[in-house]
């Protein structure tokens, strides 16, 4: 049995396999997003010198998803036994992911590609062929996931559900301001538009300073109308993010804008992160795209 140093969180494995086209590709993007170490098409004999290397690294790898299916040939024979050898010492699970042999036929003429066990026969051929190697696999797993009624949305969400940690965000969403002459950021999701408000350009005390000065600050969220803005702004933001988090999109951007993002963008962009920050399930970052161009 391993023994894992003092201080050191216990090595996590997760064995994810199943029938081809079941979802395995989209299991380990949404695992990757949970900060799990993914490893893809490993043979059966290699996973116990990975969890070696892991354990040496010393809490570096504390949690190794390992994607083990047929692709493996002759050497995906050897999973059951070793499964069984792993457990002992090691916090081993096993996901198993299936779908009907329908949806099954279905996904692969979608990506018009042959199942890796049909050789010269048909589709239906090689899901049961790997049907029937899979089936003690599938009888002692830990976890079974049948897709076929799942989107990869829907599939990526029950991924989080099982395998997030504690406290782990369902969004993470970059709040960014921007100045419109220097164009639109192309990877944002949202843009709002704070040119609605005076500038601070034109009052010759402010000129000199940026968004992130409490006098442009204070200039900027006392104006008429600013206050219902950012109350109103929030508000449509809880539904939209509660709808990334059910639809496991990870990663968001807001963009706020005004002429030059030196004031106004900057003030309120400043305003939404910090009320953002408290929001259950979302993890705030703030960026100033523009500010100090001009």
């Amino acid at each position: 049995m391993n023994v894992q140093a003092e201080g050191t969180p216990q090595q996590e494995v997760l064995i994810v396999t199943g029938m081809s086209g079941a979802g395995r590709s989209t299991v380990a993007n949404a695992l990757e997003d949970l900060s799990w170490y993914v490893v893809d098409n490993l043979p059966p004999q290699m996973l116990r010198p990975l969890i070696d290397l892991a354990e040496r690294a010393e809490g570096a790898l504390p949690k190794i998803a390992v994607i083990v299916d047929v692709r493996g040939r002759d050497f995906f024979g050897d999973l059951q036994s070793m499964i069984q050898t792993l457990r002992e010492g090691t916090l081993l699970r096993v996901l198993f992911l299936d779908a009907s042999d329908t949806v099954l036929v279905r996904r692969f003429e979608a990506v018009r590609r042959p199942h890796p066990l049909q050789g010269g026969g048909t589709t239906l051929d090689g899901i049961a062929s790997e049907r029937a190697r899979l089936a003690t696999i599938r009888e002692s797993s830990d976890m079974v996931i049948d897709t076929s009624e799942l989107n990869v949305h829907q599939l990526g969400g029950k991924i989080r559900d099982y395998f997030a940690a504690e406290g782990t965000p369902g969004v993470t969403l970059t709040v960014m301001s921007f100045g419109f002459k220097y164009g639109i950021p192309t990877d944002a999701d949202m843009v709002a538009d704070a040119r609605f408000i005076p500038n601070p350009f034109w009052v010759p005390e402010l000129r000199p300073l940026t968004g992130q000065d409490a006098a442009v600050s204070e200039y900027v969220l006392s104006q008429p109308g600013v206050e219902e803005f950012v109350s109103s702004y929030l508000n449509v933001l809880e539904p939209v993010l509660a709808g990334y988090q059910r639809e496991n999109k990870r990663h968001a951007m807001l963009a706020i804008g005004c002429t030059g993002g030196k004031h106004r963008s900057v003030a309120i962009a400043t305003k939404i992160a910090a009320a953002l920050a408290a929001s259950p399930g979302v993890a705030v970052t703030l960026s100033h795209r523009d500010l100090g161009r001009e």
